[in-house]
């Protein structure tokens, strides 16, 4: 191969695989390392609860802010050169966080990991739709996901044990040596692709890192005070002005860094609409069920920790296999009956109790995970599969935004709905789980996962609705 030409053989095909997924494991788990690592960061850095937060929205914020970027210049110069940067610059930045004696040094760090992460996370789509043929794509991106999952899963366990036995610093030195290796990995193997006589749209990519950096700011910052607070509500209203001028130059440039026609394709807009929800009503859940465990049924850490872990579990193991059947069967079809699980999941936890068996729990957590196994690699396949090669990057880092922006709406949506429905039970206003009163917040949560069926009902009636009208027209 030598990384001269696209054409691969399967064998050569499964090592870009394994590269590609082992830097997507490596940013998730980084990711939820460092969210098990808060509390201790901020003892040790002597720096408040409220602030230390930026550790991990810092890396987020920065990802989203410049993945549209990357997507873009990777369609440019090369999917796999941006790669390369990206994970080059991931590794540094880690052995820099890890080398951090200060908090801002941490957090100017951490800027610089997301800025790597970012460059690879843009183009992990792109490089294996361009590499897979259809009949298999749909498996090898739901063995993405898989890596996404697991790096979930044994992120906080891996980091309570290192945080247990060494010093801060060892959660981000850990990605040094697979870093060092994926990318030896990548040089071989990766393939290089040719250079485009484009330009890159310098405008365009500043209005889109200032509208997101504002928007996700915004959000994570509405959770320390208020989303009604006038200044979030200035910063969120300067975001979307910012994003409605970025589409008015997009649709001006000839050559922009985001094509706004891709959109005109009622498939690939309608996909990424269901992505968006999916991913919205994922993370709203993802906020509700330690509270429900730890409080409402009264569970340690540790056993709630083992029931938090079965939908990870259930998407490693069960998105490879339903990625298969969506290369073989109707896509369309398969993403229909993962959003209808998936609502109905969400649906069973709306009737949950204080007094529920944790066996229900089980039974209904592992319903909505198995819905998101069977959604999320036919509905990446569906997306990727819109577009031409020419454009792989930058809808592979659309795909990413999307996900990126699914979760931050959605944590900052369900504590939102949950304390308004909470307060509304209680008859005064709450900001926090109220001791003794369990009612009420299984009155909150139920609503929350009410309107969580119904946001993923529209996914579902988007599809359904595109399969009735092709049955019609035959």
């Amino acid at each position: 191969m030598n990384g001269k030409s696209y054409k691969t053989d399967n064998k050569s095909n499964n090592i870009v695989l394994i590269v590609v997924i082992a830097m997507t494991f490596m940013a998730t788990l980084d990711s939820s390392i460092v969210n098990v690592a808060l509390p201790v960061l901020s003892h040790q850095l002597s720096v408040p609860i409220s602030s230390i937060e930026w550790v991990a929205a810092s890396y987020s914020m920065i990802i989203c802010s410049t993945i549209l970027f990357f997507g873009r210049l990777g369609d440019i110069i090369g999917k796999s050169r941006i790669f390369h940067i990206g994970t080059i610059l991931f590794t540094l930045a880690s052995l820099l966080c890890g080398l951090s004696t200060s908090f801002a040094m941490l957090i100017a760090c951490r800027f610089l990991q997301g800025i790597g992460a970012s460059a690879y996370m843009a183009n992990n789509h792109g490089i294996i739709t361009e590499l897979f043929p259809r009949e298999s794509r749909g498996k090898a991106l739901g063995i993405l996901v898989t890596a996404v999952a697991i790096g979930n899963m044994v992120g906080p366990s891996v980091g309570g044990m290192i945080l247990s036995v060494f010093h801060w610093n060892y959660i981000f030195y850990v990605n040094v040596p697979f870093g060092m290796i994926v990318f030896l990995l990548g040089i071989k193997f990766l393939p290089r692709g040719r250079k485009k006589q484009e330009k890159l749209d310098i405008a365009g990519s500043i209005l889109q890192f200032m509208t997101t950096l504002l928007f996700f700011g915004s959000l994570i910052l509405s959770q320390q005070i208020s989303i009604f607070h006038p200044y979030i509500t200035a910063g969120i209203t300067a975001s979307i002005i910012l994003g409605i001028i970025f589409v008015y130059v997009e649709k001006k440039k000839n050559e922009p860094l985001l094509d706004v026609k891709i959109f005109k394709s009622i498939k690939f807009s309608a996909n990424l609409g269901c992505a968006l929800t999916s991913f919205i009503c994922i993370a709203s859940s993802s906020i509700l069920i330690p509270f429900y465990l730890q409080n409402a049924l009264g569970l340690s850490p540790f056993c709630a920790g083992f029931f938090m872990m079965l939908p990870p579990l259930i998407l490693a193991v069960c998105s490879p296999v339903f990625g298969g059947i969506s290369d073989k069967r109707n896509p369309e079809k398969v993403i229909f009956v993962g959003l209808l699980i998936l609502s109905l999941g969400f649906f069973l936890m709306s009737q949950l109790m204080e007094t529920s068996s944790v066996i229900f729990f089980a039974v209904f957590v592992s319903t909505m995970a198995a819905g998101q196994a069977i959604f999320q690699p036919a509905n990446n396949a569906l997306i990727m599969s819109t577009c031409p090669k020419s454009k792989l990057g930058i809808v592979g880092s659309v795909n990413s935004l999307v996900r990126n922006l699914g979760q931050t709406v959605g944590i900052t949506l369900s504590t939102t709905l949950l304390y308004s429905f909470m307060s509304n039970k209680a008859g005064y206003k709450v900001t926090d789980y109220i001791a003794g009163r369990d009612d009420v917040f299984i009155y909150g949560m139920r609503h929350v996962y009410l309107i969580l069926v119904a946001i993923c009902l529209i996914g579902a009636c988007l599809t359904g609705g595109r399969l009735l009208l092709k049955a019609v027209g035959r």
